[in-house]
Formats: structure tokens, C-alpha cells, sequence
């Protein structure tokens, strides 16, 4: 091999490490989106405020009357963008986990009942959906959860304790999966 030839692999070899290095630091970083979001969560360990609130077919359900089974909480509304692309993850969520091990809560603040209740139906949503008549500024069991953004989820534990909390489905999912309450 001539120098001339050994000098323009080596060049070359260079300019495709320097494109690849250029393409990776030009790549965005995964977002931490409960760095931003999720900072005033309750913290796991801590104890699920209990509440009690409607269902759609106007039945109070209590919290603590699910205790025996992990607790998937998810605050939101479906005027809420990205509660509505959480939808998809949330069905496929109810789907994989064991009925017998995980009970599934979503608290909306939709400011109209009825538009809840379509939205249920027609998005088919899993588990039990209840009501916050207060809203999303008004509510109380908001309030109790620390709850500033939406969607925000959390995992509590058979016993009433905060496992995770979290603005990212994903992350509830894969605490299901470690935690044996899949299928």
C-alpha cells in the first residue's frame, strides 16, 4: 500500500469518527420529565392519603378499601394532551397486570361529568375511573398527593404506602413488571 493510500484511509477513518461523534453530541438527551414535573410527589415510603370519591355510575369508592393489592393511581383529565397519549400505555399497563395483584385508579378533573363518562366509554378506559368534582385547582385529594402536574401516577404498595410516584407511565409499567404483578 502506497502512502499516498495509507494517508487517505487514515483521513477517512477520520472523517467518520468525527460525523459519528458530531451526530451523537447533536442527538437531544432523553428529558427527565419527573426532574421537571414530579419534584413534589410523595415520596415512596410515605402513607397513600386515603380518599373517597364517585365513580361513573355514582358509587363512593374509598382508597383503603383496595388495600390487599398494589394500587395504580393516575391523575388526569382527558382535556390533557398528554394524558390522552398516556391512554394507549395505560390500557396496555391494565392488560399485562395480574386483577388479583393490582387494582387500577385514575382520578379525573374534568370540569364536566358527562364529558368524562364519554370519554371513558369511547376510549374504553381501564379500571376504575372516579371523579373530582373540585377540579384540578380545587382538589383536595390533588392537594393530599402533591399533585402539580398531569398526568402524574402513582404505585402504592398492598399496605397503603407510596411504592413510586411519577409523571411517566413507563415507569409505573416497569415497577409492575419487577414487582411480579404481571401476568
Amino acid at each position: 500500500m502506497t502512502m499516498v493510500m495509507k494517508r487517505l484511509i487514515l483521513f477517512l477513518a477520520m472523517m467518520i469518527a468525527g460525523v459519528t461523534m458530531s451526530a451523537q453530541a447533536t442527538q437531544p438527551q432523553e428529558e427527565d420529565l419527573d426532574a421537571k414535573y414530579a419534584t413534589e410527589l410523595l415520596k415512596a415510603g410515605a402513607v397513600a392519603p386515603d380518599f373517597t370519591l364517585k365513580d361513573l355510575d355514582g358509587f363512593p369508592v374509598k382508597l383503603s378499601e383496595l388495600r390487599g393489592k398494589r394500587v395504580v393511581l393516575v391523575f388526569w383529565a382527558s382535556w390533557c394532551p398528554d394524558c390522552r397519549a398516556e391512554v394507549p400505555e395505560l390500557k396496555a399497563m391494565y392488560a399485562a397486570a395480574d386483577p388479583a395483584k393490582v387494582a387500577f385508579v385514575s382520578v379525573s378533573y374534568d370540569r364536566d361529568f358527562d364529558t368524562l363518562k364519554k370519554y371513558a366509554a369511547e376510549n374504553e378506559l381501564p379500571g376504575i375511573q372516579l371523579f373530582d368534582p373540585a377540579g384540578k385547582k380545587g382538589s383536595k385529594v390533588g392537594e393530599a398527593y402533591h399533585v402539580k402536574w398531569i398526568p402524574s401516577l402513582y404505585l402504592i404498595d398492598a399496605k397503603g404506602r407510596i411504592e413510586l410516584g411519577t409523571v411517566v407511565a413507563a415507569k409505573i409499567a416497569d415497577a409492575l413488571k419487577q414487582k411480579g404483578a404481571t401476568r
